[in-house]
């Protein structure tokens, strides 16, 4: 008799589990693709601002060590040391910025998404985890916008 009442047991704790994973898939599904968006700009410019500070000293004065970084580690093909130093630094400062704010974001999620992928192709291609998760966030900021939260919204919403 037992095991008749531990089976139907069972099976009632079926629908109550399916109802549970209904209301969490509800609940999961309300929240806003706006505060995805929101997420992600904020660690793409932690990201790629926090790089650009290690760059400098000051404002924007470029670091010797970056040049021989640029020169002797990054060693980019087809571009010279001094100049791919320059793009990368000014590059991570403003677009990271523009993401931040979220201002002609998916605009400004291009570059950025170019040099991950110079990164991984020619710098770190060991690092491909990391890379990755920053890819997906720029094409995903590529592709969305800024969302709600962002200056994009503000200025140019329909």
């Amino acid at each position: 008799m037992s095991n008749i009442s531990e089976s139907a047991a069972s099976r009632a704790a079926i629908p109550r589990a399916a109802a549970f994973a209904g209301r969490a898939n509800a609940l999961l599904a309300s929240i806003p693709v706006s505060l995805y968006t929101l997420m992600m700009r904020v660690a793409i410019f932690l990201v790629f601002f926090q790089s650009a500070r290690t760059k400098v000293e000051g404002l924007l004065t470029i670091k010797e060590s970056t040049f021989f970084l640029f020169q002797y580690e990054y060693a980019l093909p087809l571009l010279p040391p001094h100049l791919a130093a320059y793009m990368a630094t000014y590059s991570e400062h403003f677009f990271s910025l523009l993401i931040l704010l979220g201002l002609a974001t998916r605009f400004a999620a291009l570059p950025l998404l170019g040099m991950t992928l110079v990164i991984q192709i020619f710098v770190y291609p060991e690092a491909y985890t990391v890379h990755l998760s920053w890819a997906v966030m720029l094409v995903a900021l590529a592709a969305l916008g800024g969302g709600r939260f962002s200056l994009d919204h503000l200025l140019f919403r329909r």
